[in-house]
């Protein structure tokens, strides 16, 4: 079956398995001591020469969300999101667990707005004490619809969070699809100095799994490592983490993955839509949604695999989603596959 279910069922990318195969009979101190670590933080910090930035290797996207959350907000606070926030939806409650409540706002194409941030907080701020006090707001880039902020988009996000001392936290496990996306002109640096802290995802883009918390608010750096060790996120063979980041940055790699998945993406949406499929958004990243007949799922769910991402009594919204392994001829076979879904008719 053709997989276009998400970016991270496969392995990774050679320059990180030649790298783990070289080192495999190595002995490295554990626990991110090891030089494999350090080289992989002094590489991210090059790619952000302009703010100093703390980095924290941990091997998965959920518990990089939940240890910042948790690192940064006392018992009574809370933290503002979208509905279709990772954090609210696929979590598990990961953050309710902690005892921080997850202050719900409507997404306008995914994202947050300032306005949707300023009636959250003056609404949980109207009776002091009785309820919780909002102190950060967690966005999603690219968002959890494909889509991408835009620099002035953040820089207004920023701007309401300074005005009611927010923190801002990011979560980039797709953030490289950001960064490549058409009308995007901010760089990874820019992401560092909007954001009090942010992660900075592997796992989508060829790595084995690892996922980099980066830190930018000196308010925010100081024993992080403990609320890492407490989550259960301190990495016996810490080594293995660094060596998908310098697989990921050294020659780049992380930025060509974004790119292709990006291509392949385009041509499909613009396939998608030569077909008269309808899009359930206009993405400009790796995830494609659009709207399937019953009869089409059915034809499809034979021969490809996606996400269903929401039911209606006359169409089911699916998601395909590209990955570094993705061909042209991947997306040619799925074009015959779709012209053949076009064809079913009803009972």
């Amino acid at each position: 079956m053709l997989n276009f279910l998400n970016d991270y069922e496969f392995g990774c990318i050679p320059e990180i398995l030649d790298q783990m195969q070289a080192i495999n009979e190595e002995v490295n101190l554990p626990y991110g001591q090891d030089p494999y670590t350090k080289k992989a933080k002094d590489l991210l910090q090059s790619k952000m020469p302009g703010v100093p930035v703390d980095i924290h290797f941990v091997y998965g996207g959920t518990m990089a969300n939940l240890i910042m959350v948790r690192s940064c907000l006392k018992s009574y606070e809370s933290i503002i999101a979208v509905d279709k926030a990772h954090i609210n939806l696929h979590e598990a409650s990961a953050i309710e667990t902690t005892g921080h409540k997850i202050l719900v706002v409507k997404n306008v194409n995914g994202k947050i707005t300032p306005q949707a941030i300023r009636k959250a907080f003056l609404s949980e701020t109207a009776i002091p004490g009785h309820m919780t006090f909002p102190k950060a707001v967690f966005i999603t880039n690219a968002t959890e619809m494909g889509t991408a902020y835009t620099a002035k988009e953040l820089q207004e996000i920023r701007a309401i969070c300074d005005d009611y001392d927010l923190f801002l936290i990011m979560d980039g496990s797709r953030l490289g699809s950001a960064l490549v996306s058409e009308g995007v002109d901010y760089t990874l640096e820019d992401v560092a100095r909007w954001c009090d802290m942010f992660v900075l995802g592997g796992t989508k883009y060829g790595a084995l799994f690892g996922e980099a918390v980066c830190i930018s608010n000196p308010k925010l750096k100081s024993n992080f490592h403990f609320a890492v060790k407490q989550s259960g996120g301190l990495f016996a063979k810490g080594w293995l983490l660094g060596i998908q980041f310098i697989g990921l940055f050294q020659e780049d790699a992380y930025y060509r993955i974004a790119k292709k998945e990006l291509e392949m993406a385009v041509k499909l949406q613009n396939l998608l839509t030569e077909l008269k499929y309808p899009l359930y958004i206009r993405s400009t990243t790796n995830q494609i949604f659009v709207y399937v007949t019953k009869e089409e799922h059915a034809y499809l769910k034979q021969y490809v695999l996606f996400k269903d991402v929401e039911v209606t009594e006359y169409a089911i919204a699916i998601r395909f989603c590209t990955s570094w392994t993705t061909t042209m001829e991947q997306i040619n076979q799925l074009a015959i596959i779709l012209k053949q879904a076009k064809q079913q008719k009803k009972d």
